[in-house]
């Protein structure tokens, strides 16, 4: 169970992460509402998830998920320019969170 809030948690993380880039500075109120529930409940699932996980392996997975999904959503969208390059690399981020997964 820990392990699928923690995954869960790690999607809320691009989630906030996108609404914050949207909110610029905290101005907009539909981004900011929804960065900041975002940020609190994927730091609730990140704390309970600690609770059975490893430290390192639990941040380690939760910042993998987060930053590349935020990345893949950028380029899927158009904010950020898409390259095969960056899509490996992304995949390798993925790669490495599995690979702790099956580690543990």
């Amino acid at each position: 169970m820990a392990w699928i809030v923690l995954v869960l948690s790690g999607c809320l993380e691009a989630v906030w992460a996108t609404a914050l880039s949207r909110s610029e500075g905290l101005t907009r109120l539909v981004p900011t509402a929804v960065f900041g529930v975002s940020v609190v409940a994927s730091m609730i699932g990140l704390a309970w998830a600690m609770r059975t996980l490893p430290v390192g392996t639990s941040y380690a997975v939760w910042v993998g998920i987060g930053a590349a999904l935020t990345a893949s959503y950028a380029m899927a969208t158009g904010a950020e320019a898409f390259s095969a390059v960056r899509a490996l690399l992304l995949l390798g981020i993925v790669a490495c969170v599995i690979g702790l997964k099956l580690a543990h």
